[in-house]
């Protein structure tokens, strides 16, 4: 092992210590020495971080670095500052959790050509704390085709060159060298207190010893061959008694290894590589070696990927991720010989005039009501009903199979009934056919709507007629303009004329409150596996899909960031991944934005829980629904994933991880909206000002009987 650190680290001066300040004057009155001070941009960029980092990070104390090769001094942040700034564009593809793990990771790499390259991949990554190089050849002009030095390195020693290039990268990286290279007695002593070794070094009596002291320690080994992107994993850590090199080369004596040349070593090379597997350029070039060539050829960009793959599996080692032992190929020639081009993407047609407007109603009364109660929103739009009618009179019921995570009890479906009921009565009232309207307990206890027709006309319900076929769902940003007094009032009465009490919220900040309620809401939505995946699944994208059920794509009114944005949210291993770090709060920001941008919020409480609760909480919801859009204002629902959940057991439930974070932000939206002891929430609706929505749901015709007598 080589002592004299000077020649390949940096010193670390601290202004404040007398002893150094010493030493910098001394650095300072030396004509030939440079000092770089540049510590004002790096502090600007510190501050500049998301999250901005604390006072211990911001008032550490920096230092002067002495680079002695370079006769120059640089003055850099302190080391936790420093590594927070450089490894920042690190995160979060390895989060800074993951980068505190690798900080422990103490990596081995013998040989300094192909391994000058891992030990640059591995810094460049921050994938481990410190490095052991050994290498005993010096740079020669013949290396610069692989090896990253200048030729103002040439005929300093391998492991000197990868040092320097690493301390002018991060000088708190802790690298010890061995320039007198190793043989099978300093095997031992090279491998103490080394977590992961890299072989890439030539000599095969040394790379035997190095895996056979590693097994003995339980140490994994990796190395990376540059011919055709081959990376050998051998987990000794895991399988203490696996054979080296695979087994395939048997048990070979070390001794008669010593001192092969070029050519005699290719017998072996061929086993350990695989003959049959080499690229055709290396097996030709190994025929010509002492003939037309002198040695195996490498090129720069093989040996740069073969750094990058060696980074990627100490990774995996350091962070306990699964790694196999084995081998595998990243043959670069092989991917280029098999371009293709990109799937297209496909651009969303614009909405057509003739679905801007509701489609023609039916003649036939009968058909008018069903058509009018298909016509109700529903969670998703997954049309959770079944709607029966003759002559005689209509049913509406729960259809079960049409159920989703998100309908707790089925108390979603059960508002989705109550809609569809207020708009069969408003219909049958244009017609002069208003009748009785029961609810009662059917199949699994879950409510039937009746209306016998009749004769009856309500004028309240038939002035509402055109209103409740223009009804839609608007989720445009808005203009939060406020309600007066007379448009809340008509809003409240909309309500408890169907049973309900009406909770509208307008104060600025208690809006803002609510959105943020329920911007959390939906990150836990799209980071709980089930919810996510069956709210992608409700999403259509036309021409692709039908838009007969679920939620059109251009209905969400994105912009084409966020459309693109959707791409990605669209994945459950990005989800996963999100979920892991505890993170995504960007994905409930939408949310938060267009709550922002909301005159009002409207939540619609009923007193009682049971499924005819949430039936007549539906009727209200749909009576205000209509009531507010003929006022001029944009609707949207918003369901949170507490909304149907009442009982603690059905949150976990729902959602196992985040059934606390649920109950508390339950807690909180009732508390916001000022609703009572023992009532429920059927929905929650946004109101702004906004301009029209760019299409309409549709209604699949399946969820409809029609019955002739």
């Amino acid at each position: 092992m080589t002592e004299t650190h000077g020649e390949y680290t940096a010193l670390l001066l601290d202004e404040g210590h007398s002893g150094d300040a010493a030493v910098l004057d001394r650095l300072r009155r030396d004509p030939a020495v440079v000092f770089v001070d540049r510590l004002g941009p790096q502090i600007d960029s510190l501050r500049s971080l998301v999250p901005t980092p604390g006072p211990g990070v911001l008032d550490e104390v920096p230092v002067w670095a002495y680079y002695s090769w370079r006769r120059t001094v640089v003055r850099l942040l302190g080391p936790a500052s420093f590594r927070l700034l450089r490894l920042d564009r690190n995160r979060n593809k390895i989060t800074a959790l993951e980068q505190e793990r690798l900080r422990n990771v103490t990596v081995g790499i013998v040989g300094l050509s192909v391994g000058h390259a891992v030990a640059l991949a591995l810094t460049l990554e921050g994938a481990c704390g410190s490095l052991r190089l050994a290498d005993f050849d010096t740079l020669e002009l013949s290396n610069l085709n692989r090896v990253p030095g200048t030729v103002l390195d040439l005929g300093v020693n391998k492991a000197v060159v990868a040092a320097r290039r690493i301390a002018e990268i991060d000088p708190y990286v802790t690298v010890t060298l061995w320039e007198d290279g190793l043989d099978t007695g300093s095997v031992a002593e090279f491998l103490d207190g080394t977590d992961v070794v890299i072989d890439e070094c030539d000599s095969l009596d040394v790379k035997v010893s190095l895996r056979r002291e590693a097994r003995r320690r339980g140490l994994p080994v990796l190395m990376a061959t540059s011919d055709r992107g081959l990376l050998d994993v051998e987990r000794f850590d895991l399988e203490p008694d696996r054979p080296i090199f695979h087994g395939v080369i048997g048990d070979v004596d070390v001794e008669s290894l010593a001192g092969l040349g070029s050519r005699d070593k290719i017998p072996l090379v061929l086993r350990i590589l695989d003959a049959g597997q080499l690229s055709a350029t290396m097996a030709a070039s190994l025929v010509e070696v002492d003939e037309t060539i002198s040695t195996w050829p490498q090129l720069g960009g093989e040996v740069l990927l073969g750094g990058a793959e060696v980074a990627a599996a100490v990774r995996r080692i350091g962070l306990g991720q699964p790694l196999s032992s084995g081998r595998c190929r990243m043959d670069l020639d092989r991917h280029l010989d098999a371009l293709t081009d990109p799937p297209r993407p496909h651009d969303l047609p614009e909405q057509p005039a003739d679905r801007a407007v509701p489609a023609a109603v039916s003649h036939d009364p009968v058909d008018a009501i069903v058509h009018a109660a298909s016509r109700a929103p529903s969670g998703g739009n997954v049309q959770p009903w079944t709607i029966a009618a003759d002559e005689v009179g209509l049913t509406i019921s729960v259809a079960p199979e049409h159920t989703t995570a998100i309908d707790v009890g089925y108390r979603g479906s059960c508002v989705a009934v109550g809609a569809a009921l207020h708009n069969a009565r408003i219909a049958a009232s244009a017609a002069g056919l208003l009748g009785a309207v029961t609810v009662h307990d059917g199949d699994r206890g879950l409510p039937v709507a009746t209306m016998t027709f009749g004769s009856g006309n309500d004028r309240e319900l038939t002035d509402r007629y055109e209103q409740m076929l223009d009804r839609t769902t608007n989720r445009r940003p808005g203009v939060p303009r406020p309600l007066d007094d007379t448009q809340a009032g008509l809003l409240a009465e909309a309500a408890s004329r169907e049973g309900a009490r009406l909770c509208l919220v307008t104060d600025r900040d208690d809006v803002a409150t609510i959105g943020a309620i329920l911007a959390e809401s939906d990150r836990i939505r799209f980071l709980t596996p089930t919810l996510h995946r069956e709210m992608i699944g409700e999403l259509r994208w036309p021409p692709l899909d039908s838009v007969e059920t679920g939620i059109d794509v251009r209905a969400l009114e994105l912009d084409s960031a966020e459309l693109s944005t959707l791409a990605l949210l669209r994945r459950p291993e990005v989800m996963e991944r999100l979920g892991a770090q505890d993170a995504g709060r960007a994905l409930g920001k939408s949310t938060a934005d267009r709550v922002a941008s909301s005159s009002a919020v409207a939540v619609v409480a009923i007193a009682g829980s049971t499924p005819r609760d949430y039936v007549r909480g539906g009727e209200a919801t749909e009576s205000v629904w209509i009531h507010a859009q003929a006022l001029g204002l944009a609707v949207q629902p918003i369901s949170p994933v507490f909304l149907y959940g009442v009982e603690s057991a059905e949150l976990e439930q729902l959602s196992p991880r985040y059934e606390a974070p649920l109950e508390r932000l339950r807690e909180e939206l009732f508390d916001v909206v000022g609703a009572k002891a023992g009532e429920a929430l059927a929905m929650v609706l946004r109101l702004s000002h906004a301009p029209g929505p760019s299409v309409r749901s549709e209604r699949l015709a399946d969820r409809v009987r029609r019955r002739i007598s």
